[in-house]
């Protein structure tokens, strides 16, 4: 965690409503123990903890109008571009405040953007909420979709060296493999 708003961001700096959302996110991020940064005096970084997903970064910008909050959830899919997408376009139909977008690498994060007067404490701390409940609720089906092969190869790989497939398991029955990991069929 880091330190006070007024040494690690310089919110001082800042128009009263931008200040004014910037302390609100330092001071939910601080009462939830989230790891956060300041990157730079409207922009902080916060790591959200997960089960599927370990960790889920996230970077909040303050701007002159919005809260914009860009959390990553997967790198870009080896393969089914056209699952996957689909996929999330469906999924954004049904989700709060925030939306799946690709960057410029096709890598795929949770977008979300928020008008400054109607960023409060709770609305944050729903966001957080949702952000950690779509990306590591998401994160298997992703994996599944686009990544299929990957886990394959490792799982075919872990076998044959008598390695762990602990945290593979949950691929087990999308995949096809029997208890060996062998597919079925």
């Amino acid at each position: 965690m880091s330190g006070p708003a007024d040494e690690a961001v310089g919110a001082e700096e800042l128009a009263p409503e931008r200040a004014r959302v910037l302390e609100a996110l330092i001071s939910v991020f601080d009462e939830g123990e989230l790891e956060w940064s300041s990157i730079s005096p409207a922009s902080l970084n916060v790591v959200l903890p997960g089960e599927k997903k370990l960790q889920t970064p996230c970077r909040f910008d303050v701007g002159r109008h919005a809260l914009e909050v860009h959390a990553f959830v997967c790198r870009r899919p080896d393969e089914n571009f056209e699952g996957v997408y689909r996929w999330m376009l469906e999924r954004n139909m049904k989700l709060y405040a925030v939306a799946f977008a690709l960057d410029g690498m096709g890598d795929i994060y949770l977008d979300a953007r928020l008008p400054l007067a109607g960023v409060t404490p709770e609305e944050i701390d729903r966001l957080l909420g949702a952000v950690l409940e779509y990306a590591d609720g998401s994160f298997n089906t992703l994996l599944e979709l686009g990544f299929a092969s990957s886990i394959r190869k490792e799982w075919d790989w872990r076998v044959s060296r008598g390695e762990p497939t602990r945290n593979l398991e949950a691929f087990r029955g999308p995949l096809g493999l029997d208890a060996r990991g062998v597919p079925e069929g």
